[in-house]
């Protein structure tokens, strides 16, 4: 029989970014969940239903919704719309969930958002069966900042599924639905068609639905959806979609058929095939929120694509020896992170530090990445929800030769056992190959990664373990 936690002591004020964290992580995470809408919806009708002062763009599928919601917001900030976006989860800090005009809320505005309504968070732990979750709670935070900015439009990322995610209390002017692949599957099952259902529960009554490339039993399932609601549909491959493409320099140079006009020589600095769909997607998102029968200006659609960041997605960190960083965490997007690595790099050896989280389909993951990697380091990331690293291991040793394997559980020492093996596979291994590092498994690994790597800011943790990289590094260079 489960247990149902306490509820929470009666928020305070807060008034550092700390006290928020410890605040909403005192909360039920993100991973337990109880689906129903009652909590959010009797939190958003107490903090006066913000998310009904402004039309909302809404994005779910299995991958590429952060990196899509991202070149939405892009767009619709250069089309002079002040935009909020919610993302979920973050790559490094709490506070990358909740953007305004393509910035995440700064500390002191996060507090504030917190504060605003923390005051009515007990009232509905008080009368639900449940108390508000962390995830919940930080939705409400968003809807409540965004209509305090005022935004003119906001983009939404589901958390999972869809029907009773609890962004889901918002009405989509448009429903965007990337690909569906098995994903979650102990919580929205393991069939493609299974799942559609439940990322369906975005498409409403009066929506206009973005619908990326789907398996034949994924399209059937959201095509009802619409017809059964009366939302009007366009589809990549069928309305929009990438009408070519070539790897470039720093990212690839698209030429995008929107729903009204074609836009050439349009320059992506993001790598793959499947983040050129994602911006195909982006593309007839936003042509569908303007509409109208005019295409957007071909200028302002290149110059918003060519600003568009996506942490953690094939991100190049480092050089010598060049390490990625890429947040695929289940194997459909190990494979279209395989098909990256093959269209837009040349490294060799590529030297994985896999860290994987405990719900996940490791080996899938790792089979799809297997004939790209030379050697595995088997790590694991902070979290309670990580796979340990050598039971990672075991799994490897059943898809790599044993000497292919090594096993390093503190991610600080991984990356720099991970580096070894890269510099020492280019000077002796292939004469003509770039050795490199590739960091995945989990958006919290390649999070925790890039807090050592690249960020200023991290936690105290993140400053000690770069702190013992460096030492090692300078004791190397003595010797």
């Amino acid at each position: 029989m489960t247990q149902t936690p306490a509820t929470p002591d009666v928020p305070r004020l807060a008034e550092t970014f700390s006290e928020v964290e410890d605040a909403l992580l005192s909360r039920w995470p993100e991973t337990r969940l109880e689906p129903s809408l009652d909590r959010i919806a009797a939190f958003t009708e107490l903090l006066g239903e913000p998310q009904r002062s402004y039309p909302v763009v809404h994005l779910t599928g299995t991958n590429g919704k952060t990196s899509t919601s991202r070149m939405i917001d892009t767009l619709l900030r250069k089309l002079d719309l002040r935009t909020g976006r919610f993302t979920s989860p973050h790559v490094e800090r709490m506070n990358e969930r909740i953007s305004i005009d393509g910035e995440p809320l700064d500390d002191e505005a996060f507090v504030r958002a917190f504060n605003d309504v923390a005051p009515y968070t007990h009232l509905v732990d008080e009368d639900q069966l449940h108390p508000l979750s962390f995830f919940e709670t930080v939705v409400g935070m968003a809807f409540a900042a965004f209509a305090d900015a005022p935004v003119e439009v906001a983009v939404l990322e589901v958390g999972m599924g869809g029907a009773w995610d609890a962004t889901n209390v918002a009405d989509a002017a448009v429903a965007v639905v990337l690909p569906v692949a098995v994903d979650h599957a102990k919580y929205l099952g393991d069939r493609p068609d299974t799942i559609a259902a439940e990322k369906a529960g975005i498409i409403k009554a009066g929506s206009r639905v973005v619908l990326a490339q789907q398996t034949p039993e994924a399209a059937a399932v959201l095509l009802a959806r619409a017809a059964e609601v009366g939302a009007e549909v366009v589809q990549e491959g069928l309305d929009f979609g990438v009408a070519a493409r070539t790897p470039a320099v720093g990212g690839q140079v698209l030429s995008l058929q929107g729903l009204r006009a074609r836009y050439d020589d349009v320059f992506l600095p993001l790598h793959g095939a499947h983040q050129a769909q994602n911006a195909a997607v982006a593309l007839a998102a936003v042509e569908s929120f303007v509409g109208g029968e005019q295409p957007l200006d071909a200028d302002l659609v290149g110059a918003a694509f060519a600003e568009v960041t996506s942490p953690a997605r094939l991100e190049v960190v480092r050089r010598s020896p060049t390490i990625v960083l890429d947040a695929a965490h289940n194997p459909h997007g190990a494979e279209a992170l395989a098909a990256a690595l093959d269209d837009s790099f040349t490294f060799s050896p590529l030297i994985g530090v896999v860290g994987v989280m405990g719900d996940k389909d490791a080996e899938g993951l790792l089979s799809a990445l297997e004939p790209h990697l030379s050697h595995v380091v088997c790590t694991q990331s902070s979290t309670d929800r990580a796979l340990p690293a050598e039971d990672l291991a075991e799994i490897a040793r059943g898809i790599f030769d044993d000497d292919q394997v090594t096993v390093v559980p503190r991610l600080a020492e991984a990356l720099d056992a991970a580096a070894a093996l890269a510099e020492a596979g280019e000077a002796f291994g292939d004469p003509l190959g770039s050795g490199a590092v590739l960091v995945t498994g989990s958006v919290v690994t390649a999070g925790e990664a890039r807090g050592l790597l690249v960020s200023e800011r991290g936690t105290q943790a993140q400053r000690v373990a770069r702190r013992e990289i460096d030492q090692q590094l300078e004791q190397e260079d003595d010797q």
